[in-house]
């Protein structure tokens, strides 16, 4: 499946043009509709560009059962959305992308949601009647259709959100489940029903039939070693509160099993897994504008490393286009250590410059105009930091460009990890621009 556009407003066509943009991945399509420079011309003149709440409740319902539909499907990626007027996003299987497009058309044209229901009914999943108390076999083929282990997990998944204990067990063909309800949860969502609307206890009062399947037991440790047990007892404690880790990531996705944390925080410790189609003639390789599009997009993969460690906005590289030269000489510096990625530092050069004596609060010194090479930003893997990296790659630049490293400039604002750097391979100041 290629890219399409589909354009919902007349021609000739510009940057007020609402269309409708599919793009493929591997696992989905993302289905967005852009009415960016509709929005903005409405709140020039004065207009709420503002989504009505009943196009807002469609669209969630379509996207919601339509990203369960993708994680039942073995879809494990994250997604991220916008809810503002200026942007309409849905996530849908390959084979709902026609669906999905008329629904935001006849949304956006003809204020008519219905294709939008129709297309969250169409996705829907009976969680309810997979959740639901008892102990039960789910067969392959008949109950569900992925593999039986891709189902139990995204199963398990939906129980956490509804505070439900699943106690499954996938088999060659089939998974077994047996929901439960822990006194803690039943609890707390008594006490907050505004957090859980529409909750209904199904699994306190539940009694077993004698109709019920048994689950075949397959060895392991004995049922009843519980059996006369006495009840955990709890303390209160006051436990830290940091939520955030150093890779840039929540501490809360590891408590849920995220993956995607675990895959960050790898690439973060380590570095980035070098391609094995990229043939490094050395351990240092000089990435430009001009450079083939893999060595680019592994520039770009490297600097979303100090992007989401940083929370920074943008991308320090973003050049995924045509091959194009750069008026400033936009470059990336990679350095390769045991098979991953561990240095970037990305530079381009200027010739506005102020002297900075490296002591804070000091105003600036004096102005240059002198063309010289400036640092961007500079990322090393965590275990190689404090090990002279950072002063390497800033070490390559100059000699890449000719100068001494103190005639190297540092874009502003420096962190306090750069400033520590700059103290180091320059202790006497540094340019700034």
């Amino acid at each position: 499946m290629t890219e399409q556009t589909v354009y919902l407003d007349p021609p000739p066509y510009n940057w007020r043009t609402r269309k409708i943009e599919v793009r493929p991945s591997r696992w989905y399509a993302t289905v967005q509709l852009n009415r960016d420079g509709y929005a903005e011309v409405a709140r020039r003149q004065g207009l709420d560009p503002e989504l009505p709440s009943a196009y807002q409740e469609a669209i969630d319902a379509a996207r919601g059962a339509a990203i369960d539909r993708l994680r039942y499907d073995g879809s494990s990626d994250s997604f991220s959305w916008s809810n503002g007027p200026s942007w309409v996003t849905l996530f849908v299987p390959f084979r709902q992308v026609k669906a999905a497009v008329e629904a935001l058309h006849v949304a956006e044209l003809n204020h008519d949601y219905g294709a939008a229901r129709a297309l969250a009914d169409q996705l829907a999943l009976p969680v309810d009647d997979w959740l639901a108390p008892g102990e039960r076999e789910l067969i392959r083929g008949v109950d569900f259709d992925p593999p039986p282990r891709v189902f139990l997990r995204f199963l398990r998944g939906k129980a956490r959100q509804q505070g439900v204990r699943l106690n499954g067990r996938a088999t060659a063909g089939s998974v077994w489940v047996r929901p439960t309800l822990s006194p803690v949860e039943k609890l707390l969502r008594e006490n907050r029903p505004e957090r859980y609307p529409g909750w209904v206890d199904r699994w306190s009062e539940y009694d077993e039939p004698d109709s019920m399947p048994i689950r075949p037991w397959v060895g392991g440790q004995d049922q009843d070693l519980s059996y006369g047990a006495t009840r955990v007892e709890f303390r209160e404690v006051t436990t830290p509160d940091r939520s955030g880790c150093p890779c840039g990531m929540s501490l809360r996705d590891l408590a849920d099993g995220d993956s995607q944390h675990t895959t960050h925080h790898t690439a973060w410790t380590f570095g980035i897994r070098a391609p094995k189609n990229l043939e490094w003639h050395s351990d240092l390789a000089v990435v430009t504008t001009q450079s083939p599009i893999s060595w680019r997009r592994l520039a770009n993969r490297v600097a979303r490393m100090p992007q989401k460690e940083e929370h920074y906005d943008f991308n320090s590289w973003n050049h995924l286009g045509e091959p194009e030269a750069t008026s400033d000489n936009v470059r990336a510096y990679l350095l390769k250590a045991n098979g991953h990625v561990i240095g970037y530092l990305a530079a381009n050069d200027a010739s506005e410059h102020l002297r900075w004596d490296l002591v804070d609060g000091s105003p600036d010194g004096d102005h240059d105009s002198t063309l010289r090479p400036r640092i961007i930003l500079i990322w090393v893997a965590d275990i190689y930091r404090r090990q002279g990296v950072g002063a390497m790659l800033v070490q390559a630049l100059a000699d890449d460009f000719g100068c001494q490293v103190a005639d190297v400039s540092w874009s502003t604002p420096v962190s306090d990890a750069g400033q520590q750097l700059a103290r180091r391979v320059s202790p006497q100041g540094i340019w700034i621009s």
